[in-house]
């Protein structure tokens, strides 16, 4: 099953997997080559600790390589649609709080609140895809409904 992700967020992923494999995994293998040499290996805190630390990174190792695997690559600067697809960067206006605010729409990996990145899977994303400029959309949220006007979006 592919998985849509922004070619940015595909840099990140790459990003992190490369700093994982070529740094963090040689650190983790000296510091267990360091702690074996201190002999006893039942009470060496140091060489259990340094084993712990090598499950977790090559258990993200292990994750990324399959995120990456299952990635749908977009490359949102190429995409040009009459209505709101994946990767559209829009800017909705909330009446009931009275402000405009733009988000992004990406890949579940990518969402981040700080960078007013949104899952095309969150409610609000599933709301907007195939949406055109001036729609109102209705969003289900814990303290009741919300409703966004589109302003616009774009491809950016």
């Amino acid at each position: 099953m592919s998985h849509p992700m922004t070619l940015k967020g595909k840099q990140e992923l790459d990003k992190e997997l490369n700093q994982l494999i070529k740094i963090d995994r040689e650190e983790v293998k000296r510091a267990i080559a360091e702690a074996r040499e201190h002999g006893d290996l039942k009470e060496n805190a140091e060489y259990h600790s340094a084993k712990e630390k090598q499950g977790h990174i090559e258990g993200r190792i292990a994750e990324l390589q399959g995120k990456i695997a299952g990635a749908n690559v977009i490359d949102v600067a190429n995409l040009d649609s009459e209505k709101i697809v994946f990767g559209a960067t829009v800017t909705l206006y909330s009446d009931e709080k009275d402000e405009t605010k733009t988000i992004q729409i990406v890949g579940e990996d990518e969402a981040s609140s700080e960078d007013n990145k949104i899952s095309y899977n969150s409610p609000l994303g599933k709301a907007l895809i195939g949406k055109e400029e001036g729609d109102e959309v209705i969003v289900k949220a814990p303290k009741g409904n919300i409703t966004y006007e589109i302003e616009s979006f774009e491809y950016k």
